[in-house]
């Protein structure tokens, strides 16, 4: 179909002003976590409560999300996945799409946050960041279904080695009221689970635990407010409960894994894009390099 609508997949860099990528070493210092924030990621699995956008970002954003939300957007073709409604409740609902970041200026150049880019880097072990595939994640008011808990890795296992992670980011306030996050603390240890799913019964993944990793699942809810959001490792287990609330719940999220990730399939990575061969690196068109930590001391 033709559209007027550019694939900024095409462009690994900045297309608008959204965002100042700092010119000098000096001043990535300001986007730093602290040696306690790592501390307590490497410990638990998590490390939340960053901001990453300011009030004009998030109205952008919000601005633009809810234009790409509507299938009849000229980007549409764009997305990896659309689902309107991928909740398996017919009562509730979840919309969750993929390739926002091919679409929006807004959507792409977050990507290039200094604020996302540093501590993702810094959370991999102060490696090179490559770009893995961004989501979109919204709750409606009164009727917002849940996303059962699961590890992120079990979607992903296509790639590998395991050096994932995910960056989380509220456009709304992001409560216990409205389908906040929820994670169990230090859940990364207990190795690959099977993977439920994704929009079903909320606690599908009780099936696949142990008695003692069951007598750990103490779950905690991360709240946030617009603009913040948290990091958490591939194979923490984490979900959300549904939206009964007046308030929505949207979010969207960046997944990234350090560079040197290879595919692990022969399989289409996503949907639309061209094969990996199995033991070949993640990169080209859909997987730019994001940040090299090299320069910035």
């Amino acid at each position: 179909m033709q559209t007027s609508t550019p694939d900024l997949s095409e462009f690994h860099f900045p297309v608008s002003k959204i965002f100042r990528w700092p010119s000098k070493p000096s001043e990535w210092n300001e986007y730093r976590l602290s040696k306690e924030q790592v501390e307590f990621f490497n410990e638990f699995g998590y490390v939340s409560n960053i901001r990453f956008l300011g009030a004009e970002q998030i109205g952008l954003l919000n601005e633009q999300l809810g234009n790409i939300m509507e299938p009849e957007h000229p980007g549409h073709h764009l997305y990896y996945e659309f689902h309107s409604n991928e909740s398996s409740d017919p009562n509730s609902v979840l919309f969750h799409a993929l390739g926002a970041w091919r679409i929006t200026d807004g959507f792409h150049d977050v990507l290039w946050n200094p604020a996302f880019v540093m501590a993702a880097s810094q959370l991999l072990g102060n490696r090179a960041v490559r770009f893995w595939h961004d989501q979109l994640f919204c709750k409606p008011a009164h009727h917002g279904g849940v996303v059962a808990w699961h590890q992120d890795y079990s979607y992903w296992t296509r790639t590998g080695p395991i050096q994932h992670l995910t960056c989380w980011i509220a456009l709304d306030d992001s409560t216990v009221e409205n389908g906040c996050l929820y994670y169990i603390p230090k859940s990364q240890n207990w190795g690959l689970l099977d993977k439920p799913e994704l929009a079903g019964d909320m606690n599908g993944i009780m099936d696949y635990l142990t008695e003692e990793q069951k007598a750990q699942f103490k779950p905690v809810a991360i709240e946030l407010k617009a603009g913040y959001g948290t990091f958490h490792h591939p194979l923490l287990v984490h979900g959300s409960y549904e939206n009964k609330s007046n308030r929505s719940r949207r979010a969207f999220v960046l997944n990234v894994f350090a560079d040197g990730t290879t595919s692990n399939s022969n399989d289409e990575m996503l949907q639309g894009v061209p094969r990996i061969e199995k033991g070949m690196k993640m990169e080209g068109k859909f997987f730019p390099l994001l940040f090299d930590p090299v320069g910035t001391q």
